[in-house]
């Protein structure tokens, strides 16, 4: 038979609660009565309370988790998921809280089951298009959800953290204006639901399945419209994943076709260093030859010269980690909108 905590406090001669409390409260007990309880214990084979009911009288599981996509090693190689993710650790941790990581492709069974049956208390969505099924299952649990992408839900414990993407891509694509560029070309990932990488026909972005892809290239858009350059004249390009590496196989579809465009951006900044890589391999360069623009201002950045947007990815962390623990009772205290600043280095020059 399983021993249990009235075996061990049978076998001690002391209650049940002064065994517990030698696991969940030891300053309740003398140094030599938890010695003693620990080993009759170990003995016995007993292995402690169950950590899932002491979470359920407890209220809470003592843990949140984040949904990302596509693979966990994202949290940990993408630069800015590695920022956001230092900042939504330290505020769990400092709250003495877990974080479940819960990769997500769409027809993934294991995930599904992940999602519907995670002891946590919230749920942090990272990047993950709104129509998986596990984003669906996680709002069928109730619990609290922080998105980093706000599609208008009506739900009362929608809570969104993040920036007005489309205004920060307008302020970039005024700068670009302004430096004469009217022949562009915008590289970006979910632009087209098969994933292929290439050249995409879009009449319009406004519907794109991806928030990010979406507002950010709605920006562009209105940014070029006021100097009449049409939306037909933007060349949109996908790229099969957001890495350099694909970057730079995306910026051949721009840098090799005649006319070439006078600016390539990415819709994020590791995108962009892909750009400058190609650039590099044809001799090119950033700012004379080819002007080039990121988003989120990670550390290679600057390093790199690069004309982007900065966007704290550490206060974004650290916020939707707040926001799932004590979610406020407000609605409006439920959306952050942080700051966003266009940072302008030399990568981006006159046309």
């Amino acid at each position: 038979m399983r021993p249990t905590l009235q075996t061990v406090a049978d076998a001690v001669g002391v209650s049940r609660s002064t065994v517990s409390n030698a696991y969940s409260r030891p300053d309740q007990l003398s140094p030599q009565l938890r010695e003693k309880i620990l080993e009759t214990a170990k003995k016995l084979g007993y292995a402690g309370p169950d950590p899932m009911g002491r979470s359920l009288r407890r209220g809470r599981a003592g843990a949140i988790a984040v949904l990302l996509a596509p693979t966990v090693s994202y949290a940990f190689t993408d630069p800015y998921a590695v920022q956001f993710m230092k900042g939504l650790a330290e505020t769990a941790e400092r709250r003495e809280t877990g974080v479940l990581l819960v990769p997500l492709k769409d027809d993934d069974e294991d995930a599904l089951a992940t999602v519907q049956s995670a002891s946590v208390d919230g749920f942090c969505v990272y990047c993950v298009p709104g129509w998986f099924r596990a984003i669906k299952a996680a709002w069928a649990r109730g619990l609290p959800i922080v998105n980093s992408s706000y599609e208008g839900e009506d739900d009362a414990d929608a809570m969104f953290v993040g920036i007005d993407e489309a205004a920060a891509t307008r302020a970039l694509g005024q700068h670009l204006i302004a430096l004469g560029h009217r022949h562009v070309a915008v590289i970006g990932t979910q632009l087209d639901n098969g994933q292929l990488a290439g050249p995409v026909t879009l009449e319009t972005p406004d519907h794109l399945e991806s928030y990010v892809s979406r507002e950010r290239l709605r920006g562009y858009r209105d940014a070029f419209a006021e100097a009449g350059v049409p939306w037909s004249d933007i060349v949109t390009i996908n790229a099969a994943g957001n890495s350099r590496r694909e970057g730079e196989q995306a910026a051949a579809y721009a840098l090799d076709r005649t006319p070439r465009p006078t600016a390539v951006v990415g819709l994020s900044d590791v995108l962009a260093l892909g750009v400058l890589d190609a650039l590099g391999k044809r001799e090119l360069r950033a700012g004379h030859d080819v002007s080039v623009a990121g988003f989120d201002d990670i550390p290679d950045a600057a390093s790199n010269q690069l004309t982007t947007v900065r966007q704290s990815a550490t206060e974004r962390g650290r916020v939707a980690a707040e926001l799932l623990l004590d979610p406020p009772s407000d609605r409006a205290s439920r959306h952050v909108v942080l700051p966003a600043e266009l940072i302008v280095r030399a990568s981006t020059g006159p046309a």
